[in-house]
């Protein structure tokens, strides 16, 4: 568990599962394989998911989950992927994709630390097919060291391009990049590529336009490696899973439409405290800096290397809607926030790691990628259904599940542990209903009122045919029984037909040919005092 858990709020506890509340599990279905050190999921407004492979390779993976055999593109031969953060890193489509076939990659070129490239291609005759030869470089940001290359590309919604550039590598970012603002190392770059050919615009509105000492593409400063972060397709927050060095990984966020140049504190800062051993050198002190809405210990829960995800937006799991759901490579744990970034519950547990990058689809849908198998597993609900409860009048009954615990004003009734259960005390009653997955769910809660019931000599009547459909038979043949009132109640608890059963006839009929099919209570009452309660079913 997550034990030395900080949260920018608040300090977290331990989730406790109560009656009232329900555990959110997530499970992961295999979409595709085929892949090598996949990194990076995108979409191009369709419903193709595009895969890149570390080493230079995107491949197609099409709505019926089919991994296409031709690769979408390959630029192997110039991709640097000797050191394991080096590679094709990042990709984005142009948000005129469809009409312009333009695409946007991050790659690392040249040899030893290399360079970062961005570079524009462009989709072939064959939608399925990019033309290898259509590359034109955009920009080329010379690097220190091997590691520490950011790499996420993403269209904004205000339809710039956002770059994350990690610090430059080493340790301790030993070139102080993080709060150079004279480099785009350890930035988030914004820039303009619409309309302009073989280069790029600054926006007008970006943070440092026009600032003396600082490059006009910074839009936020002091991250040490933003390895994967996204916008809140609803929203337009920005969530970066920033990636840590020794001791502290973390999570920032930074409000939709506010340009205004976030210092996220690197290398001055890791998590909420002072970057342990680097001295103040080359860091202003007083700040001010970002503070990450949650901060992770590498111990002992076995973090190395946040994965930054996204906010679920997509229609088909409406559990995990508004959460943002994210990772760690090493300890695989995936969680999530609730709203106000106070921890929900962990959604899995999963300590075999290897989760590199999240990806969202069109409908908004998510899917993660396994370094290990070279495998994309598709994001669903494991708690995919609320448990629903109905009463007849006698018998409280849940929808199907695995297992029951019923409870009566938030306490559990001791025994009642199957799938209906007959109220003997007037109260509120739910249920918490059981799952594969130790998926745990509450249900809804239903008020119920328990009525005394005669001994009416032992007496109920028989109830013929089940199903009814044009008329119901009772019957007390061979039983004595008093002068009776029945009444017909649906399963609102409305009162739909009363009848009159004097005490001479053993038999009593009445029509439903008229009533809507469905379940129906027959009470039998004398005097005013209810005697029996019979079922019958109604269909046409």
């Amino acid at each position: 568990m997550l034990k030395q858990m900080i949260l920018g709020l608040a300090l977290a506890g331990p989730v406790l599962l109560s009656a009232q509340t329900s555990t959110t599990r997530i499970a992961l279905h295999q979409w595709a394989s085929g892949f090598d050190e996949p990194v990076c999921i995108e979409h191009a407004g369709d419903g193709r998911l595009f895969v890149l492979n570390r080493k230079g390779m995107i491949k197609i993976v099409t709505d019926s989950m089919q991994t296409l055999g031709t690769p979408f593109l390959n630029i192997t031969p110039q991709v640097n992927s000797g050191f394991g953060e080096q590679g094709l890193l990042g990709l984005a489509f142009d948000p005129g994709y469809a009409d312009n076939g333009y695409f946007y990659v991050y790659y690392t070129a040249g040899s030893g630390a290399g360079s970062s490239r961005l570079s524009r291609f462009q989709v072939g005759a064959d939608p399925n097919v990019a033309d290898p030869n259509s590359e034109v470089i955009l920009l080329t940001v010379q690097q220190p060291y091997q590691n520490h290359k950011g790499g996420c590309l993403k269209f904004g919604p205000d339809g710039y391009l956002y770059l994350g550039f990690g610090d430059g590598g080493s340790g301790n970012d030993p070139q102080a990049n993080g709060q150079n603002m004279g480099t785009m190392l350890g930035k988030m770059i914004r820039i303009d590529v619409s309309g302009h050919g073989d280069t790029y615009a600054i926006p007008a509105d970006n943070p440092f336009a026009g600032a003396q000492d600082t490059l006009p593409e910074i839009w936020a400063s002091g991250l040490r490696n933003p390895w994967r972060w996204s916008f809140d397709r609803l929203t337009g927050d920005l969530w970066i899973g920033d990636v840590g060095q020794n001791a502290w990984e973390e999570v920032d966020l930074w409000p939709g439409n506010a340009n205004t140049g976030p210092n996220f504190g690197w290398r001055c800062r890791e998590g909420f405290v002072p970057t342990p051993g680097v001295g103040q050198s080359g860091c202003n002190a007083a700040g001010p800096f970002v503070e990450p809405v949650a901060a992770f210990s590498h111990s002992p829960q076995n973090w190395c290397s946040v994965i930054g995800g996204f906010v679920y937006r997509g229609p088909s799991f409406p559990h995990l809607y508004g959460k943002y759901i994210f990772t760690d490579y090493c300890a695989g744990d995936f969680i999530t926030f609730g709203d106000g970034f106070t921890l929900d519950t962990l959604l899995m547990t999963n300590n075999s790691g290897s989760y590199s990058a999240f990806g969202e689809d069109q409908a908004g849908e998510l899917y993660v990628t396994d370094m290990s198998n070279g495998k994309i597993w598709k994001i669903v609900d494991g708690c995919p259904m609320d448990p629903e409860i109905t009463f007849d009048g006698i018998t409280l009954t849940c929808t199907p599940a695995n297992g029951y615990q019923w409870y009566c004003n938030g306490q559990p009734v001791p025994g009642a542990t199957g799938m209906t259960h007959e109220p003997q005390t007037n109260g509120t009653y739910t249920v918490l209903a059981s799952f594969a997955g130790n998926c745990q769910m509450a249900s809804n809660a239903i008020d119920v009122t328990v009525t005394h019931i005669g001994d009416g000599n032992g007496f109920k009547p028989a109830v013929f045919p089940q199903p009814a459909r044009s008329s119901v038979t009772l019957s007390a043949e061979g039983v004595a029984k008093p002068d009776l009132v029945v009444e017909v109640v649906d399963g609102l608890g409305h009162l739909v037909h009363t009848r009159t059963w004097p005490a001479g006839d053993t038999t009593l009929v009445i029509d439903v040919a008229g009533l809507a099919e469905g379940s129906y209570l027959l009470r039998g009452k004398a005097k005013g005092i209810l005697q029996w309660v019979r079922k019958v079913q109604v269909v046409h």
